[in-house]
């Protein structure tokens, strides 16, 4: 089913090429369950020439899981001028979850949707309520900050990577504030507006966004103070917070089971 939500803005040939990708796909007999836009564009920060990011996620037709060699679990399409289309095979997408990797969380919540199959968004949605640990959503994000603080260093820094290291920061604190009890929104801008920090964190993190949002570069500077002390404090509270969350094997193996009824219904459905 196409769909056309969150699209105001967006090239139409780009957006024609992307759906031409999609049914490509579903030529090959793949069904795709979904498919949305990530990156910039649905975090709330893009810049006016922001890569076009479709990620999608797709289940094999039965023959495909009866043969002796696995199937590639990823669609990948090389990538032309600022157009950059991939997805997951559902059971990729389903073990990632399980470790409490965000990406297909966000990828269901993303606000952009190119096309997707009547009611899997909202069966998928809620097995990933049952399955997902939002601790180990947290230390995803933690490794998001990590990755961000290891390849930044001192001095000067390219300000657009800024704002993907304060994206993970915001959607932790927003997990705090909510006890840990559910995940954060896709569009950190929501996430922002929705969590109590300082005014003036608030407006300089705004000021950062703005600046992306009108110009096609960047550069590089230094972070504002408020900025980096947030994202530092951050890390190191959140941290030491993982490691004080309890690990529950038998949560765990419960998870497992209905992430494993949920693929093979979902795969059994194509054919039946």
């Amino acid at each position: 089913m196409r769909a056309d939500g969150g699209m105001d803005g967006f090239d139409p040939e780009a957006v024609k090429e992307i759906r031409s990708r999609l049914a490509a796909v579903r030529e090959q007999g793949i069904r795709i369950g979904f498919a949305i836009e990530s990156g910039s564009r649905a975090w709330g920060f893009p810049s006016p020439d922001s890569d076009y990011d479709c990620r999608f996620v797709y289940i094999r037709p039965v023959k495909h899981h009866l043969a002796l060699a696995s199937a590639r679990d990823v669609i990948e399409f090389p990538i032309i001028g600022d157009i950059d289309t991939g997805g997951w095979d559902l059971r990729k997408a389903l073990l990632l979850a399980l470790k409490g990797n965000a990406v297909v969380v966000e990828w269901l919540k993303s606000p952009i949707v190119y096309e997707e199959e009547a009611g899997f968004r909202s069966r998928l949605g809620d097995l990933l309520d049952l399955i997902m640990v939002p601790e180990k959503v947290a230390a995803h994000y933690v490794g998001l900050m990590r990755r961000h603080f290891q390849s930044q260093g001192e001095g000067p820094i390219k300000l657009k990577k800024l704002l993907y290291t304060i994206r993970p920061a915001i959607a932790l604190e927003w997990m705090r504030q909510s006890s840990f009890r559910v995940l954060p929104p896709m569009n950190m801008l929501e996430c922002l507006e929705a969590i109590s920090v300082a005014p003036d964190l608030r407006t300089a993190i705004l000021d950062l966004v703005h600046v992306k949002k009108q110009t096609r570069e960047m550069g590089e500077g230094l972070p504002p103070t408020l900025v980096q002390s947030f994202l530092q404090n951050s890390f190191e509270r959140y941290s030491g917070i993982l490691r004080e969350f309890d690990r529950d094997p038998d949560r765990d193996q419960r998870a497992q089971h209905l992430a494993d009824k949920f693929y093979v219904q979902e795969v059994l459905q194509r054919d039946s």
